[in-house]
């Protein structure tokens, strides 16, 4: 067995195929093309697909070699502006190296005076998910390794029953638990949008009070509510769910509300509070970790930053022991990235994902196994997604596709 000698390390040949030195550091992997190391960025590219519930927004990272990266920035309605903030931003990223993905990152965000946001950091998201797959496939290893490496073995998922069609809820919880899922969560709006604030929850109360009977005990139930209520709504709601055990309530109050978020606390929920899918930085969830306001934080891949921002968030919360649950808009693109996130978070607890989205597999060259509820994550290089472009093509971008319109008995416009 054969030996590499570098200074003080000794290496040997068969366990590793290579070991060199880029600016003093030393580099050691298995499939790394070290020509690799010189290149740039000649193109990024943006793709628009109709998946049947929300339009798709996926970006395309390419290289004068044959490396690519894909990435996802959905933002359901405002498909076309963030597609637009791309287009501006790519502009900085032509001949520069896509290895440097913190470097890239801070200058995309710093440079922009007017930074934040849902759309620019939409955009920023997609553009970084392309860079991490791209740095993976370059190294020939799956992101997770990349962020550390796997903490767990499997991603738990958490599946949606009666949001988008509430006379399914019973129908669509037991075609779940049959399948082995063991989390799923509803909407507290999902049909009783014009009923007066009181009837609304008693009437999802007793929604919920069945769904556990459906369920049983063993089955996490969980409720997003959308930031719809007040804050004294929200804790008549959380009162009249706590006979049912739940797991967390999302988004009970607008998530920027942290005198209502205070509140909230205040009146010792029998449940864990969640939100985050509406903040969009470190700095949006500074406040709310410090204040102690959540349980469970819902960043989304796709909207905060990206793998690079989300993994500093993670890292944040973990130092109050507050858990991680991505919010996850469905794509493929998105479920990767928030489940290789997953694979190397220590406080990451479980990941949203819709069944009812017709065309994610469509859109996959190979799917990923999901069995008893569990995501297994492929140890493909990169985010191990190769995306079927013809089929995305085929399904072109609809203009107001996915927008919910939301209404009281009086008319008045409710937040959706």
């Amino acid at each position: 067995m054969g030996v590499v000698q570098r200074g003080n390390i000794s290496l040997s040949r068969v366990a590793v195929n290579f070991c060199r030195v880029i600016d003093g550091a030393y580099l050691i992997g298995t499939q790394y093309d070290w020509e690799r190391a010189n290149v740039k960025i000649t193109a990024v590219k943006t793709l628009a697909s109709w998946a049947g519930l929300r339009n798709w927004v996926l970006v395309k990272i390419e290289t004068d070699t044959d490396l690519y990266g894909w990435g996802e920035a959905t933002l359901e309605g405002k498909e076309e502006v963030v597609m637009a903030q791309i287009e501006k931003m790519s502009r900085a990223l032509i001949d520069q190296d896509p290895l440097r993905v913190e470097h890239i990152w801070q200058q995309l965000y710093r440079h922009m005076f007017w930074r934040g946001g849902p759309v620019h950091n939409s955009a920023l998201s997609g553009l970084d998910q392309a860079l991490w797959d791209l740095r993976g496939r370059a190294w020939g290893v799956p992101v997770y390794q990349l962020l550390g490496g796997q903490v767990r073995d499997y991603i738990r998922l958490y599946t949606h029953v009666g949001i988008y069609q509430p006379e399914r809820m019973v129908e669509d919880a037991q075609r779940d638990v049959e399948d082995g899922f063991t989390a799923m969560k509803t909407g507290a709006w999902a049909g009783d949008g014009r009923l007066p604030e009181r009837e609304r929850v008693a009437a999802f109360a007793e929604r919920i009070g069945t769904l556990r009977e459906t369920v049983g005990d063993g089955v996490d139930i969980m409720v997003d509510d959308h930031g719809r209520g007040t804050p004294s709504s929200a804790v008549r709601l959380m009162q009249a769910l706590a006979p049912f055990d739940l797991f967390f309530l999302e988004e009970s109050v607008q998530p920027d509300d942290l005198e209502g978020l205070m509140r909230l606390r205040a009146a010792n929920p029998p449940m864990d509070l969640a939100a985050g899918e509406r903040l969009y930085s470190k700095w949006d969830y500074r406040p709310i970790l410090e204040k102690r306001l959540l349980d469970v934080i819902q960043p989304d891949l796709c909207h905060a930053g990206g793998i690079s921002e989300v993994k500093k968030i993670a890292a944040l919360a973990e130092a109050y022991y507050v858990q991680i649950a991505p919010h996850n808009p469905q794509g493929p693109l998105s479920t990767a990235a928030a489940a290789h996130l997953g694979m190397a978070t220590p406080n990451f607890l479980l990941l949203e994902y819709v069944r009812q989205e017709p065309y994610r597999d469509g859109a996959m060259r190979e799917h990923w196994p999901v069995e008893e509820g569990r995501l297994t994550v492929p140890d493909r290089p990169g985010l191990g997604v190769e995306l079927d472009e013809e089929a995305l093509l085929s399904s072109p971008m609809r203009s107001g596709g996915g927008r919910v319109d939301s209404y009281g008995a009086d008319g008045l416009v409710r937040d959706v």
